[in-house]
């Protein structure tokens, strides 16, 4: 069995294999209960208004809370089964900062909320998701290694 920093530090190794984080280019840390993602705001990620597309407000918000979510849960890989999220502002600069916390849990289901702010620390975005344990184990075939 892995210490909790050995698990945490799998995780963002799992996150960061992920093909589709070569395009949001996001930063990771976990921690107990916690986990926080940072994604770079260029211009690719923008709508036709010159913003930030809320699908990355999403991902952001949705991976800290998962994160968040799995760093508590050691042999399988969480599932998300809903989201709620709160777009405050727009963003067309400098880096989005999700925080994400476990607020509640189970034996199978956990409940996580999120916060999303802008370089200056004001949210731009808040969201709470409900999340089950799968039956797919941690493993280096996941990138957890």
């Amino acid at each position: 069995m892995a210490t909790k920093q050995e698990h945490f530090r799998k995780l963002e190794r799992m996150y960061a294999s992920a093909p589709t984080n070569t395009y949001y280019a996001p930063m990771l840390h976990i921690s107990q209960g916690q986990a926080q993602v940072i994604i770079p705001v260029r211009p690719h990620l923008f709508h036709a208004a010159g913003a930030v597309h809320g699908s990355v407000y999403f991902k952001a918000l949705d991976d800290a809370a998962f994160f968040a979510v799995n760093s508590l849960v050691e042999d399988v890989f969480m599932l998300t089964v809903s989201f709620n999220m709160y777009l405050t502002r727009p963003i067309s600069e400098g880096e989005m900062k999700a925080t994400g916390r476990v607020i509640y849990r189970s034996r199978r289901l956990f409940i996580a909320e999120s916060e999303l702010v802008n370089a200056d620390g004001r949210e731009i975005a808040r969201g709470s998701g409900t999340f089950l344990k799968s039956k797919i184990p941690l493993s280096p075939e996941l990138g957890y290694e």
